[in-house]
């Protein structure tokens, strides 16, 4: 709990002339900040942004509706986090757990290892596991495939839904209309690709940028030390986040994503196609690849009518200005990801009254 004093000091930072935005790119800072009022600390004049941190929430409609189709199949089980049960389709109200009820096979896994030793235990399933998530669930995805090799097991296939942060956020400094000032940068994704995987940003893109942990005055902290390079015109990197994160990262968990996987292009919601922004299987690979062993085409699906989740991992739009939220859009019946994820700026703006 910080002090009335430290709160103080924090109000009274400096901020540069006209205001100074700021975006965090973390799913978990994105709840930490809610929880904690981080944005209700900040000085006049300061805004903070949720940009494309959720894994779920940038996961193409397209996808969505490919994996919902999938569910269908005789034989097949979907294995997944429980994020991913009840984020909706293009059509409202179609999701996984609708599936489920119509006879789909559903199990929800707390690690891709789980859904291996699910396939081993059901030799008559074709088992296929979501693997949503950013380089920070990566390696463990490369490590379950590597184990449903070593193991025999050939009922396991994995959908990889996998994203690359760094394609992203050129995209998103590259939009006309992109206004940030400087980066929160995700201490998960970097405790993996370590501080040299976000030096891009300022020494390329001439953007401040801090890797922060989660604890409030870990983010506070980087918050901080942006606000400073910003009102100084600087830009460089900093890591407050030593503790977890060093200069090379992880060198297993970068040994094995480089062994199992390789980057490709894909498609985001909200920023569409981004070169290389993805990961797919190397070709030793492809027997547990899930796109190739049923075809899966993805489509361009139709958006969910007003919903804003896509401007808002942008920075164009707060999730209270969406027109949906709180009022359609609620966490009990979600129109959008960003409101069923637990890491959805919806879900914790909604949870946490965080409307600053």
């Amino acid at each position: 709990m910080l002090s009335a004093k430290q709160r103080e000091a924090i109000g009274a930072l400096p901020v540069k002339e006209g205001g100074v935005r700021l975006m965090e790119v973390c799913g978990t800072h994105t709840m930490a900040i809610a929880r904690a009022g981080i944005r209700q600390m900040l000085p006049e004049g300061a805004e903070l942004l949720s940009g494309p941190g959720c894994p779920v929430c940038v996961t193409h409609q397209g996808v969505i509706d490919a994996f919902l189709e999938l569910s269908m199949l005789p034989q097949v089980t979907i294995a997944t986090y429980g994020d991913m049960i009840r984020v909706p389709g293009s059509r409202r109200g179609d999701n996984l757990a609708r599936r489920r009820a119509l006879g789909a096979k559903i199990e929800v896994v707390y690690s891709p290892v789980d859904a291996v030793a699910y396939a081993k235990e059901h030799p008559e399933r074709q088992v296929v596991f979501l693997g949503v998530g950013f380089e920070t669930t990566a390696p463990g995805t490369a490590a379950a495939v590597l184990t449903a090799r070593e193991e025999g097991v050939e009922n396991f296939f994995v959908l990889s839904m996998l994203k690359r942060v760094e394609p992203a956020l050129r995209a998103l400094v590259a939009m006309e209309d992109f206004q940030v000032d400087g980066f929160l940068c995700p201490g998960h994704v970097a405790t993996i690709l370590g501080e040299e995987g976000f030096r891009y940003l300022p020494e390329e893109l001439h953007i401040p940028a801090v890797i922060g942990g989660f604890e409030p005055e870990d983010i506070l902290t980087a918050l901080c030390h942006l606000l400073r390079q910003t009102a100084e015109g600087e830009a460089k990197l900093e890591n407050e986040y030593r503790r977890a994160v060093r200069p090379g990262g992880n060198p297993a968990a970068l040994a094995m994503m480089e062994r199992v996987l390789v980057p490709r292009d894909d498609l985001w919601r909200g920023l569409g196609f981004i070169p290389q922004s993805g990961y797919g299987f190397r070709e030793e690979f492809a027997p547990w690849d899930a796109e190739k062993k049923f075809d899966l085409q993805v489509k361009e699906s139709a958006t969910i009518p007003g919903c804003s989740c896509g401007e808002i991992m942008k920075g164009r739009l707060h999730p209270h200005q969406c027109p949906l939220f709180g009022k359609v859009c609620t966490p009990e019946d979600p129109v959008g990801p960003c409101m069923v994820s637990s890491e959805g700026a919806c879900a914790a703006a909604y949870k946490y009254r965080d409307f600053h």
